[in-house]
Formats: structure tokens, sequence, C-alpha cells
């Protein structure tokens, strides 16, 4: 059933997409029908160049929480970015594609973790007797040993294709980290953690507590398996990255990666939402407090623009999220561009829209919200009619030539495939019309909730006022 009906909600939007290669940097048009049914939706994503600043489900009770930790958006996005140019650099080296959900190799945890954290290559190096100048991860390698980061063994070598247990990257982690922890057998999630040697206990315990291993897809196999995957590895050393500040505190390795250029504290002047906010729509927030962007200090009230590069639309039980970019800062006729990659973004205070202007706002948003669907719904109506009258105008015509030209058979063939066109036309109206009406009650219902308890509506958003801190 959940089937049947998601077939209609994007009969347009897909079939756009789906026909559409591969391409970075340029913007495209979202198309949907009806983003709300099921999760369903079409959608086409822009290069954020790196830079991670997400929508969350903002709309809570007073009090600080962490946006980068709703729906992970952040985490997710900058682990895939690293991956990427990791395989990349795999793949340009001649060695086929990285299977990113196999075991993880010496090197591989090397490039993730240079990645991923932004360390710097060294000036000088002692090289390693088992890594030749061509090999694929040599600048990832010495970039982490020459920070302590990672360590070679006392003989020479690296043994870069080595894999590498999850013992020995929690060892290689907690050294980064300085954490309040237990002691004793690593519990995680209820559960012992398996492969735990007696030696990484106390390091395995750290990681646990400083809540990193939260963000790694698969828990289950977090828990037994010996060995994780790249992608769990890139999700380690990307949430790592995005509580650098409080994780490495008094750790000896706070101010050795990654390269920090400071912070921002801005407020919201437009709503941004999961649910009406586009690819490409420019935004504004103004900053609270004095900022120093390459030397130049912006005084509070400077203005910040941005762009949404990225929108996952919302559904049942999927509150979707906005992946924005900040360009430049601003004060009178000083111009600043910001940083490209952004560490994390920490949400001060929480505030729940005026009430005032979410009843004023309603009348618009709610039919604007219903015309959307219902003129959604007609177009694809027109599509499936416009399709199916084709085809049973070809299939009618092919029933008389065939027949004439004394092929029976293959004419009642095609009379045959004209009524089921028929049929299928109006089983495909329904979907949509189906669709369209559920459409229509979600829009209405979800835009009244908005109005009345804001906190429950089903729409990651962003709105006016709300304060934060972006981390650079």
């Amino acid at each position: 059933m959940k089937k049947f009906l998601t077939t209609a909600v994007v009969l347009l939007g897909v079939a756009a997409v789906a026909q559409a290669g591969p391409c970075h940097k340029i913007p495209k048009v979202e198309t949907y029908a009806h983003p709300t049914l099921f999760r369903s939706q079409a959608q086409a994503l822009v290069d954020a160049d790196s830079v991670y600043v997400t929508g969350a489900k903002a709309l809570k009770p007073n009090f600080a929480i962490n946006v980068s930790k709703k729906d992970d958006v952040y985490i997710a996005g900058h682990a895939k970015d690293v991956m990427k140019k990791v395989a990349k650099r795999h793949e340009d080296a001649g060695l086929g594609k990285m299977a990113i959900n196999a075991p993880t190799m010496r090197s591989e945890v090397a490039a993730i973790m240079a990645e991923g954290l932004d360390v710097a290559t060294p000036e000088n190096y002692k090289p390693y007797s088992d890594i030749n100048s061509n090999y694929w991860a040599k600048d990832y390698i010495y970039r982490v040993t020459e920070k302590g980061i990672m360590i070679g063994y006392p003989s020479g070598v690296f043994k870069p294709d080595q894999p590498i247990t999850k013992a020995e990257v929690f060892a290689t982690v907690a050294q980064l980290i300085n954490v309040e922890h237990n002691q004793g057998t690593p519990i995680y999630a209820g559960e012992e953690m398996k492969f735990i040697p007696t030696w990484a206990e106390d390091c395995t315990n750290e990681v646990i507590a400083s809540g990193l291993l939260q963000y790694l897809p698969d828990q289950k196999s977090v828990v037994k398996n010996e060995f994780l995957t790249k992608e769990q590895v890139a999700y380690l050393i990307s949430s790592l990255r995005a509580h650098w500040n409080e994780l490495t505190e008094n750790s000896g390795f706070a101010d050795a990666c990654p390269a920090s250029l400071g912070s921002v504290k801005v407020k919201m002047l437009d709503r941004l939402s999961a649910k009406h906010s586009n690819i490409g729509d420019a935004f504004q927030v103004k900053t609270t407090e004095s900022a120093t962007i390459d030397g130049v200090v912006f005084p509070a009230g400077s203005i910040v623009k941005g762009e949404v590069v990225a929108v996952n639309r919302p559904g049942i039980k999927n509150p979707g999220y906005i992946k924005v970019k900040f360009k430049t800062i601003s004060s009178g006729d000083c111009v600043k561009e910001l940083p490209k990659k952004v560490k994390g973004v920490d949400s001060d205070v929480i505030k729940n829209p005026n009430i005032l202007a979410r009843i004023l706002g309603l009348p618009f948003s709610a039919s604007g919200r219903v015309v959307g669907v219902v003129g959604r719904s007609g177009a694809a109506i027109v599509d499936v009619a416009g399709n199916g009258l084709e085809q049973f105008g070809d299939n009618l015509s092919n029933t008389f030539v065939e027949t004439a030209c004394l092929h029976p058979g293959r004419g009642a063939a095609s009379f045959g495939q004209a009524i089921v066109t028929v049929f299928k036309g109006v089983f495909d109206v329904t979907k949509v019309v189906v669709s369209g009406a559920f459409g229509v009650i979600y829009e209405l219902c979800d835009e009244i909730v908005y109005c009345i308890v804001p906190s429950c509506s089903n729409s990651s958003s962003l709105n006016p006022d709300e304060e934060f801190t972006i981390l650079f």
C-alpha cells in the first residue's frame, strides 16, 4: 500500500531527477509532487563546499540544545565528504573503488583522520621504509604521524595495509580527548563491547563516555564486530571534529587540529523551513557580538548573508532538514568572505516564534501550501491523462492497421493493450487524487499545529530571533 501511494507522489519529480546525470556545484531546481506523503521526495542537492549548517527541529522549549545533533546532519554530511575525498585519492592512484563498508586499514584511518581534522602537512618528516613516494596515502600518513596522532613501529615501518581493530581506533581517538570515564569492562548501549583487550578497556571507556559513538551507523556492529568500517571511522572522526572544543580541552591536542578560525554569534533575521525553503534561497542573520574575520573586527549588528544549498522535505515522522552556507559578513562598506569550512553550530537558545506572527501568517501559508498541492496534483493528472490518451490512440490505430493487414491476432492484442491503458490511466489518476487529498489534509493540519503548538510541528526550521554560534 505504501509503495502504491508513493508512486504517485513523485510522478513528475522523480522522472526529471532520475534522468539527470550527476552534477556538482551547479544548482538545480527541486521538483516534487507531494513531499509529505510517506517521506516521498525527489530533490537535487548542491555541493556545499564542505559547509554544514543545518536547520533542526528548532521549535523546542527554551533551553540550550545543539543544532548539529538534530538528525546528525552536520556529522553525516561531513563524514560523507571526507569519505568522498579519501576514496577519490584511492581511486586516482589506480587502486579501484574503495569499499566503505569493509574493515579499515591503518593507511585509511590515517587518511580519514588527516582529511577529517584538517591536519596540516608537515614541512619535515621522518620517512617510513615501507611507504614509497607514490603510495596513495603517503601525505596523509606523515600528516598524522608528525602530529603524534598516530605512530609507526620501532623498526621504522608504518604497516599501512595492516587492518586496524576498533580497539586500536579507540586508543587513537582517546589520546586526543580528555573525558571523565568509568573503569573496567566497557559497556555501550547496555551491552558489553566485544573484542576489547584489557589494554584497550580504559581508552574504550573514554570514547564511550565522550558520546561520539552514538553518531556511528549500524550501532550493533560497533558493539559486536572486531573492526570498524571505513564509513564508521569517518563518522567517528566527523563527530570528534564537531565536538572538538569541549572534548579536547586539557588533552594536549586542543590547539593541534583542526585549525580553528574563530566563531561568530548570530541571530536569525529570516525564517528557513524544510517545508517552504528552496535551494538557492538567500537569507540574512545578524551578529550579536563582535567577531574577528581575517584580522578585521566586525561589531555586533553586522550582517551575515547565507544561501540554502540543500533541502530535505519533511514527511511522516520525518522533520527533514535544511543545509545552508554562510557566504559573507559585512559592516558598512567592509565585506569579508567567511571560511568555507564550518566545524559546527551550537544553538544558544531556541525560541518559539511570536504567536501573533504565527496567527497572521496562517491564512497565507496554509492556503499557499494547499494551492501548491492541488496544483501539483492537477499537473500530475494532466500528465497521466495526456500520456494515457496518446498510448490509447496508438494502440487503437494499431488495432485497425494490423487487422486490415490480415493480422487479426496482433490487432486483437493491440485492442487489449488499449483497454489496459484505459484502466491503468484510471488507476494512476486515482493514486494522484488520493495522494493529493492526503497532502491537502496533512498541510492544513501541520499549519494549524504550527500556529497552536509550534514545538509539535513536523518541519525542521530556523526561525527569526533564534540565536546560535557558528564555529569555524
